[in-house]
């Protein structure tokens, strides 16, 4: 029986789940500003991804690599999501 389908399955639902939360909560106390990091970490787990030789770890690597990338994204609309009041703002940060 083949699982590889399956273990990748679980590999991008769990890499969209902690991709959202991450959104969520970086929006929250960083606003858009942190945008960078995702962009880094995001293309360093794409160049790993192309550098292993194991075919689980290289799509896993790749699966999480462009789930931060499109992270990226959804910070942006997050910031726009919390403007119109569909999540809290973040008093402490006065509006940056």
């Amino acid at each position: 029986m083949n699982v590889y389908g399956l273990m990748l399955g679980a590999t991008v639902l769990l890499a969209i789940g902690f991709c959202h939360l991450l959104v969520m909560k970086g929006e929250y106390y960083w606003g858009t500003r942190w945008w960078p990091v995702l962009l880094f970490v995001g293309s360093l787990f794409i160049l790993i991804s192309v550098l292993v030789d194991d075919k689980f770890l290289s799509g896993s690597f790749g699966i999480i690599g462009f789930c931060l990338l499109w992270s990226i994204y959804e910070l942006f609309k997050q910031k726009e999501r919390v403007r119109k009041g569909w999540f809290p703002k973040n008093p402490k940060r006065d509006g940056k």
